[in-house]
């Protein structure tokens, strides 16, 4: 695994390469069915939130569904977009600043909402990511992303490992490994955020065969870009012996195969004085067995029958 001559952070993602493909997939008719999703849950999980945001920040999004989502919600004033090819703003108070997940240009305390969907599962750095994230927010601002999570794509990982295993003797990283709903939860603790929560959406799409898939993930963007993955080109038997062992695996009565996708929901606060706080431990007023109406059993005692 390389590492940045700057830093010892590990370096997975080819983040040039995943720009590039970006690019591409913008000019092939993307497919946003994913992005389009988490738009609109974005912006019911903000319309819940009683609270106006002046300036937002939408931090590497690609596309403009989750900007104009903001631009609808009447508790937003100002949007700045900030990705490493910015698009025109088209509507509203968006403006677009180019700018990388990983090396943010922002003040501390500049925004009062940071929303990031489908991106930060890309970085190479997300603990340093987080903390600059944190550290953008005005105290009591709010942090809201939407990132891939580690189930997604299970089926194709397991029928390419399986079948270069068969077809070559060996198998080569093909989907990108990432986190879980725990490990998230725990960045944002470490990052400094306050009240913390993640929750996950799995998303199961249906195609007619795996070709159709690899053709949305390509549209995507989402192809692989992983620093350590294979240089050569995917030889044709392998490939065909990844569908049937998809079909094999995976596929349905109908005849259609399945593919996950899961969306892990991260939300945290910049920390302020007046946010709500745990109580200590032993500083409860109540027991918990008066307040369900039962009798607390002493431990080695045996519950009656």
């Amino acid at each position: 695994m390389a590492k940045s001559p700057l830093s010892p952070t590990p370096l997975i993602f080819d983040r040039g390469l995943l720009r590039a493909r970006r690019r591409r997939a913008v000019g092939r008719s993307p497919a946003t069915f994913l992005l389009d999703r988490a738009a609109a849950d974005l912006a019911d999980r903000l319309a819940a939130v009683l609270r106006r945001f002046p300036q937002a920040l939408d931090l590497g999004t690609p596309g403009d569904a989750v900007r104009a989502a903001l631009g609808r919600l009447g508790s937003v004033d100002t949007v700045v977009a900030a990705n490493v090819s910015p698009a025109t703003a088209s509507a509203g108070a968006i403006l677009a600043v180019a700018a990388d997940e990983e090396a943010q240009p922002f003040r501390d305390a500049a925004f009062d909402l940071v929303v990031s969907v489908l991106s930060l599962q890309f970085v190479n750095d997300l603990p340093g990511t987080l903390v600059q994230i944190r550290r953008a927010l005005k105290p009591d601002g709010l942090f809201l992303a939407a990132m891939i999570g580690g189930e997604t794509l299970t089926e194709l990982r397991q029928a390419f490992a399986s079948a270069e295993s068969e077809v070559e003797g060996g198998i080569s990283p093909r989907v990108a490994p990432f986190a879980d709903l725990r490990d998230l939860g725990a960045l944002l603790q470490r990052a400094g955020f306050a009240l913390p929560v993640t929750d996950v959406d799995r998303v199961t799409v249906h195609y007619d065969s795996v070709f159709p898939l690899m053709h949305d993930l390509r549209r995507m963007g989402a192809t692989n870009v992983l620093v350590d993955r294979r240089r050569t080109p995917l030889r044709r038997a392998t490939l065909l012996r990844m569908a049937e062992i998809y079909s094999a695996r995976f596929g349905g009565a109908d005849g259609r195969i399945r593919a996950t996708f899961e969306i892990v929901w991260l939300s945290g606060w910049a920390p302020h004085p007046d946010q709500q706080q745990p109580l200590k431990p032993g500083s409860a007023r109540q027991r918990l067995a008066d307040a369900l109406g039962t009798r607390e059993i002493s431990t080695g005692e045996k519950a009656e029958r």
